[in-house]
């Protein structure tokens, strides 16, 4: 209400006052419609889940299951390895454990691997991710000794060798996911680590953070490393998030070598950092889409990611239609994948500027975050933008019906 208008009407305020309270008793963790065109968007939960990965995650939900229980053999089993002969199988793996997400992966395996001995790293692999989280940081909490070795933007294999004492556990890999080192830059490659890590005996652990099992070429994107290539390359261990490019439940995967992963499942961290019935329920069925080639189709993310600018523009001409031209018009945008991966890639896509004669563009966000299912949007040269990329088909119409109800 502005300085000197009249009150508002006592139905008014108690609508209000019943909106509030509908919003209290809903709690703070509500669904929300992604519209900002950031399609791993962290603060929004990431990915997005398949319908078969949400029915396998409420049928193990529901009940009991088979988390260790082995019917064959009436005894106990190990939850692990519902997911591990798929992983095996999509990665050329000869073993594999998850955990609870991927900072838990790399803790666990410099803890078992290297407490109290050396990791080397390279300088320009010291990278900070989302809150906070610090490689240094890890490896001191893992109780192995940091040694950096090469220059921001330059490392060497030669670097690599001259660090290694007879205190010296295992090279580190961790890839630079969310920003770009670009100009006179040298990186030494996996396969040439693994190459010097095993012929002295070390073990070469390779952190991937996002990670990939497709080509993002395919795309139109940069290469993301996938894990297949890793395993090729010959890394002990590969770790990488299950809610990331793989598009599933919030999981941290680690495969590798059988006696690397073995003593990875040995240690008591393990049990720390373990998943639940319903992530591991969710991860199974998520990777199963791969398996069966239809990844593309029917996991969100990469749905998302293949979507096409005229896929795209047909949704926003209908928007248009049912929100009405004097409040919305089409507008060209660029998606990002987000999540830590392809820092600097944008996808050409096309968004909904919303738009209205009393409001200013915070005030239109505002008004769209308060809708019955809040539209989180961004603003971009004044206007507010909502990016059908990451806006799934399905809820159009309730978009064009958040428009259509912006008030003053």
């Amino acid at each position: 209400m502005s300085h000197g208008a009249a009150p508002p009407e006592a139905g008014d305020v108690a609508n209000a006052a019943g909106d509030r309270l509908q919003r209290a008793d809903e709690g703070t963790l509500r669904p929300v419609i992604n519209a900002t065109g950031v399609v791993l968007h962290t603060n929004l939960g990431r990915a997005p889940l398949s319908e078969a990965t949400i029915h396998a995650m409420e049928r193990v939900a529901r009940g009991y299951s088979t988390l260790e229980f082995d019917l064959e053999a009436g005894g106990r089993g190990s939850r692990h390895e519902h997911v591990s002969e798929l992983l095996c199988r999509l990665t050329g793996a000869e073993a594999a454990l998850i955990v609870n997400n991927n900072a838990s992966a790399v803790m666990l395996a410099l803890a078992a691997l290297a407490t109290g001995r050396e990791v080397v790293i390279a300088r320009g692999q010291l990278v900070e991710i989302g809150g906070g989280f610090r490689i240094p940081d890890v490896l001191r909490q893992s109780g192995a000794v940091l040694v950096e070795v090469g220059t921001t933007n330059r490392t060497y294999a030669a670097d690599y060798a001259a660090a290694i004492t007879d205190q010296t556990a295992l090279l580190l890999r961790v890839h630079a996911s969310n920003f770009q080192v670009i100009g006179f830059t040298h990186e030494t490659s996996l396969s040439e680590m693994v190459g010097l890590a095993h012929s002295r005996g070390l073990l070469v652990v390779d952190d991937l953070g996002s990670g990939s099992l497709l080509p993002t070429e395919r795309f139109g994107l940069a290469h993301e490393p996938m894990a297949q290539e890793s395993v090729a390359a010959g890394a002990d261990v590969v770790c990488f998030s299950g809610d990331k490019l793989l598009g599933g439940p919030q999981a941290g995967i680690l495969i590798g070598r059988s006696e690397s992963i073995a003593r990875l499942r040995r240690h008591p961290l393990t049990r720390a950092v373990r998943p639940d019935k319903a992530t591991l329920a969710g991860l199974c069925a998520t990777l199963t889409h791969y398996v069966r080639g239809e990844a593309e189709r029917d996991v969100p993310v990469w749905r998302m990611i293949a979507a096409t600018r005229e896929e795209l523009a047909e949704r926003a001409i209908r928007i248009v239609a049912d929100a009405g031209a004097d409040r919305a018009e089409i507008a060209e945008a660029e998606s990002a994948v987000g999540g830590g991966s392809l820092p600097g890639m944008t996808i050409p896509s096309v968004a909904v500027a919303v738009s209205h004669e009393s409001l200013a563009p915070v005030a239109i966000a505002e008004a769209l975050r308060h809708w019955s299912t809040p539209i989180v949007a961004h603003i971009r040269h004044d206007r507010v933008m909502l990016d059908l990329r990451t806006i799934a088909p399905e809820q159009d119409p309730e978009v064009a019906s958040a428009i259509r109800g912006i008030s003053v």
